[in-house]
């Protein structure tokens, strides 16, 4: 139960980021309003999409799913302090990005026994 659980979660996680990378190499124009509110130039939008396809697809990978889950973590982390500098906190792109982030260390909590003994919280 608790692994399928992690497969779920997991793979909201992945579909996140391949929406984000989707976006970022298809649809970069959508994003230019958000990059002009950051203070980003619009041109790096498709080199975010690689980034975050990057994660994505090595968090899916269960060989590579812990160096996936420390990028994914970083790549969040990121555009949330991304956001803080340029005063918004608490901002709707900062609390999804929060929860993607936790999200991602619990579906791989639940999906391998590894992180498990690495971090033995009680359930």
């Amino acid at each position: 139960m608790m692994v399928w659980a992690g497969r779920v979660i997991s793979a909201l996680v992945v579909l996140f980021l391949l929406v984000d990378a989707y976006t970022g190499l298809f649809a970069a124009q959508t994003l230019k309003a958000e990059m002009d509110a950051t203070g980003s130039p619009p041109n790096l939008v498709p080199a975010i999409g690689i980034i975050a396809l990057i994660c994505g697809v090595l968090y899916a990978i269960p060989a590579t799913s812990v160096i996936g889950a420390v990028l994914t973590t970083a790549f969040l982390g990121g555009a949330i302090c991304t956001h803080f500098r340029v005063g918004e906190i608490l901002s709707p792109p900062q609390i999804v990005c929060l929860v993607v982030g936790v999200a991602a260390w619990a579906g791989l909590y639940f999906r391998d026994s590894r992180v498990r003994q690495l971090m033995p919280f009680k359930i």
